[in-house]
């Protein structure tokens, strides 16, 4: 086996690094691990079993051999000797020799804690709500982990990357998977705010955790930003779909019908659709002499041409191309341009019908949009509108025959 110095270039100690002094310290529960999850996965799982088994007996937290078989009579006892005697050996069960009893040991505890967190642990984003999870309980009894606060400052830049991809992408369907994705966890980009909010508010951080706080509040404005932004792009490409007659069909219906069929269905839609040209099994003279006359002739011909550039010529004028008109947007523009001072949102955006409602309501996002280009469309004059939206707590219920109920919020105007 090779000793821990041949692991390092000659002349460096590993006792002097503290990152291999911490893990040296903590090797009495690192070595807790390294018995339960040694072997094969059937191994590994039936030990976690007999662990977790075990943990879960509150009211009386020491057995006897009889009582183990007991307790575990649905298993091999062959196979249960075997998972006790390793788990005996890694010190995970003690055994009380005065007492003829058996008991968890300390390390078996802070195992069990660990584990239990990540096996119980559910939601959108298992691994941001787990990381944000133990920086809360960090901070809950005073002692932050710097380490934790990197791996959730990593997860939250490895979101971002994600959904900034997809943006780039002018995917329409990578762009709603990734809005999908971050109203999932959003959930948890709100917990980890309060959590930093309260990090930074206390004075007996180190400056090592203060710099990490404040990166993650960066971070989480980065994301918040991005909201504004999927519901921008999804306007743009929403305006560029092509409408397949009277129909009602747009292309991003076909296309997503398409992607949703396995290969077979697929398959029975391309007869008549493709055509294929016949590849002849034969080469007669006629075929020949063609190919050689342009060996001979026509290629010598095309070497000898002249290919002098014409001399630059002005190009021809062409007609400004159509824009397809947004109406709902344009006349939610007129709506907004006119209004003045503190005015209900459901005055804007309450229409005759349900859906032009949450269009209306969808493009309140652009308003006040750092990201809008020096555009002439109706997208843009939106986002421009001096308009601010508050409020918002609680709800109304206008006197109409497809909305039930309306935040309260407010559009603020300045005079």
């Amino acid at each position: 086996m090779d000793s821990l110095d041949e692991f390092f270039q000659a002349g460096i100690a590993p006792a002097d690094l503290a990152t291999v002094a911490r893990l040296s310290d903590a090797w009495p529960y690192l070595s807790v691990f390294i018995t339960l999850f040694r072997g094969g996965d059937e191994e590994v799982l039936m030990r976690l079993l007999v662990l977790r088994e075990l943990g879960s007996q509150t009211e009386n937290p020491f057995w006897s051999p009889q009582e183990l078989a007991q307790r575990f009579s649905y298993l091999n006892p062959i196979k249960l000797d075997t998972i006790l005697k390793r788990l005996r050996e890694g010190n995970l069960l003690v055994w009380q020799s005065d007492s003829g009893l058996y008991q968890l040991s300390e390390g078996a505890r802070v195992a069990l804690s660990a584990l239990s967190t990540m096996i119980d642990f559910a939601g959108d984003d298992v691994e941001l709500g787990y990381l944000t999870s133990q920086v809360a309980a960090g901070q809950a009894v005073g002692q932050v982990s710097d380490e934790a606060l990197k791996h959730l400052l990593a997860r939250l830049n490895e979101l971002y990357a994600e959904f900034e991809e997809a943006l780039e992408s002018q995917s329409e369907f990578r762009i709603r998977s990734a809005q999908h994705r971050l109203e999932a966890v959003w959930r948890w980009v709100a917990k980890s705010t309060e959590v930093v909010r309260s990090l930074t508010a206390s004075e007996e951080l180190s400056l090592a955790v203060l710099n990490q706080a404040q990166a993650i509040a960066l971070a989480q404005s980065r994301m918040l930003a991005l909201a504004g932004t999927f519901a921008r792009r999804l306007a743009q490409l929403s305006s560029q779909r092509v409408h397949l007659g009277v129909s009602g069909l747009t292309s991003t219906d076909i296309a997503d019908y398409l992607r949703h069929q396995a290969a077979a269905p697929l398959a029975a839609l391309l007869p008549g659709c493709l055509s294929f040209c016949p590849e002849p099994a034969f080469l007669s003279a006629p075929e020949m002499a063609d190919m050689a006359e342009f060996e001979l002739l026509a290629r010598e011909r095309a070497r000898a041409a002249d290919h002098t550039l014409p001399d630059g010529a002005a190009a021809p004028e062409a007609e400004t191309p159509e824009v397809e008109r947004l109406l709902e947007a344009e006349a939610l523009y007129e709506i907004l341009a006119k209004l003045d001072g503190n005015t209900p949102m459901s005055q804007a955006v309450l229409a005759p019908t349900y859906n032009e409602t949450a269009y209306r309501m969808s493009l309140l996002a652009l308003l006040g949009d750092p990201e809008i280009r020096n555009d002439a469309d109706v997208m843009t004059a939106l986002a421009r509108l001096p308009l601010q939206l508050t409020g918002g707590d609680g709800i109304v219920e206008p006197d109409h025959p497809e909305v039930a109920s309306l935040s309260d919020a407010r559009l603020i105007a300045p005079r």
